[in-house]
């Protein structure tokens, strides 16, 4: 079958153009361009579509590109450019307004934790520049806590996995009996099974402490429920 897939190829190459000019030309580039927590100071709103070109690692862009390019070829074929392209980036805006809402109400859990035991807005945002933190608030408030609300404040968010969690439901909805298997986990399951694993297993590691490493679960679940939506929208429309 031949695939359709001029807009995905054309996202694979800006993503890694993107990527070589964040880490070889423009080193500060991520400053600008990924997507901050709003309190902090480089925050802008293009953020919540410029993030989706940035990756933290080369594992990190190998892995989506490899993703976008085998489930995103096949829906462009199916759907046509405009459609794929329109549905790839609600889902991945959609993936950065469901993380940053998120990130608000634990960033805020904390900050009034901070305000109860006597701390003004000042003396919050010293310690969040500073990372000093007084004896009297580790004495009150957990320092895991303590290190997430650091976190939230100072650490953006990259990447096109929320598009790509989008992608995967669509795919999952278009073609349920396809087989798909992780590659470390070389196991074929098909595609109605699949993907909803793979979500709950975000929903797990984003609701407790588990995850391995920096990764931003809750912009995962924010496309797929994005993307969910779409297909639902789409198929009462029938568009499909």
């Amino acid at each position: 079958m031949k695939f359709n897939s001029q807009s995905v190829i054309i996202l694979v190459g800006l993503n890694a153009i993107v990527f070589f000019i964040g880490y070889r030309v423009l080193p500060n580039f991520h400053e600008s361009f990924a997507l901050f927590f709003p309190e902090n100071d480089n925050f802008a709103g293009y953020q919540f579509v410029s993030y989706l070109f940035l990756h933290g690692s080369f594992s990190h862009i190998l892995f989506n590109m490899f993703a976008l390019y085998s489930f995103g070829s096949v829906l462009e074929s199916s759907w046509g450019t405009k459609r794929f392209l329109i549905f790839y980036f609600i889902t991945g805006v959609g993936a950065a307004v469901v993380y940053t809402l998120v990130n608000y109400y634990q960033f805020f859990d904390i900050f009034d934790q901070l305000v109860k035991l006597g701390l003004s807005d000042i003396d919050i945002k010293q310690m969040l520049a500073s990372g000093s933190v007084r004896q009297s608030v580790l004495n009150s408030i957990p320092e895991a806590q303590l290190i997430e609300f650091y976190s939230i404040y100072h650490t953006p968010a990259v990447g096109a996995s929320g598009a790509i969690y989008g992608i995967l439901i669509a795919y999952a909805i278009s073609y349920p009996e396809a087989k798909l298997a992780l590659i470390f986990l070389p196991i074929p399951i098909k595609a109605k099974y699949f993907v909803p694993i793979l979500i709950g297993g975000d929903l797990f590691f984003g609701m407790t402490k588990y995850s391995i490493g920096n990764i931003a679960h809750f912009a995962h679940i924010g496309g797929a429920v994005f993307g969910l939506l779409m297909m639902l929208w789409w198929n009462r429309k029938r568009y499909f």
